[in-house]
């Protein structure tokens, strides 16, 4: 099978693409390297106006003239590669904005993959039109938008959440669902807006290349080792403000127990090992499921502090815990960080179970095929 996956999301389709590789299908990626995470592509679109000072260029352009640069830039890259993105059996979008472009070039480059290829899929991976609806109509509902609505979040900060309440978005989600298959959620946060969807397929879980995780049993010979990487685009939409909050009582309350690193920014293959010595990882807090960070350092056998809501333990059948439910409360965080620091073989324990949970769970192959099955299924 020749698959076309579309855009890049936390490393979900580079993994996906191993696990398709090694079943024996050709497969590409087209898209942006997810910003500074600078995860690989095949087929790759420059995003440069989307960063730095040619972003405020881009930006004062958008309010001037009202045209946005970068969306038509990506097109033009597009349109020029185009014919190495027709005769795909199957295309898989990342989620309803895989190009990051405003609703006249998205759809644009939309016409073109739905009328050159087989069969079109989504994914239900990051935020999308029914997603963004169904949190801000649900507000009980674990989301980062629980945050914007206690104005925890300023609106400037939370654009990319908000562009999908415009009408635009409105139109390119109706477009898009009018030429898809069927729609994958990516994990249990994407799963539940869309019960009751007539073009759900189901939840397929993340896959993870375990073989380029090795995993060691937790070894706690002097300081518990805690580690808080930060994506400062994303601060509070992450709960990093509340992971400090609770690291500055710790720090206090286990002097010389404890060792904190925190980093900012790091791209992916740096990232991915700047952690190692840990044994504790701090990953977010507005979450029912894990994402991609979470999984790969539990692939390591480390203790996530991610989400773990009851939605998420129920539907893998799961009667011990393989991570740490974090919810915005700084002294549950505080108490949990001490359960462990107090208990030193429970680190250990979950940091086992972690690896067993990703191993049964979210095996790149075993997902390749889910996927696979789900896309034959719904021809």
């Amino acid at each position: 099978m020749k698959v076309l996956l579309v855009g890049e999301y936390s490393r979900l389709h580079n993994s996906l693409k191993e696990g398709l590789q090694k079943l024996g299908h050709e497969v590409f990626i087209v898209g942006d390297k997810d910003g500074f995470k600078n995860y690989p592509i095949d087929y790759l679109i420059e995003k440069k106006w989307d960063r730095g000072f040619l972003k405020k260029i881009k930006i004062a352009i958008n309010i001037f003239c009202g045209f946005d640069i970068s969306s038509y830039l990506t097109y033009q890259q597009f349109k020029k590669n185009k014919n190495k993105f027709r005769g795909f059996d199957v295309v898989q979008l990342i989620n309803e904005n895989s190009l990051y472009c405003n609703y006249f070039y998205e759809r644009k480059i939309l016409n073109f993959i739905f009328n050159n290829n087989s069969k079109t899929f989504l994914l239900s991976s990051g935020y999308d039109y029914l997603n963004v609806k169904y949190c801000f109509e649900n507000s009980n509902h674990k989301s980062v938008v629980q945050a914007f609505l206690r104005n925890h979040i300023n609106p400037k900060d939370f654009s990319n959440v908000l562009k999908f309440k415009k009408k635009t978005f409105y139109k390119l989600h109706e477009y898009i669902y009018s030429n898809i298959i069927g729609i994958i959620a990516s994990d249990i946060d994407y799963h539940i807006p869309l019960l009751g969807n007539e073009k759900y397929i189901g939840l397929i879980s993340n896959p993870i290349n375990i073989s380029k995780f090795n995993f060691k049993t937790l070894k706690i010979e002097n300081k518990i080792i805690i580690f808080h990487g930060i994506n400062e685009a994303n601060y509070k939409k992450k709960g990093n403000d509340y992971f400090e909050k609770a690291l500055k009582i710790i720090e206090l309350k286990y002097l010389g127990k404890v060792e904190i690193i925190t980093t900012l920014d790091l791209p992916y293959n740096s990232y991915i090992n700047s952690y190692n010595k840990a044994h504790i990882i701090l990953d977010q807090i507005y979450a029912y499921d894990q994402g991609y960070n979470a999984l790969e350092a539990m692939a390591k056998g480390k203790v996530v502090f991610t989400g773990a809501e009851e939605e998420f333990t129920e539907h893998y059948k799961l009667l011990d815990r393989v991570c740490i439910n974090a919810i915005p409360d700084v002294d549950y965080l505080v108490n949990e960080l001490s359960f462990l620091i107090e208990n030193p073989e429970e680190i250990v324990g979950i940091g086992k179970r972690a690896r067993a949970f990703i191993e049964k769970e979210h095996d790149y192959i075993e997902i390749a095929t889910r996927y696979l099955l789900a896309w034959n299924n719904n021809f």
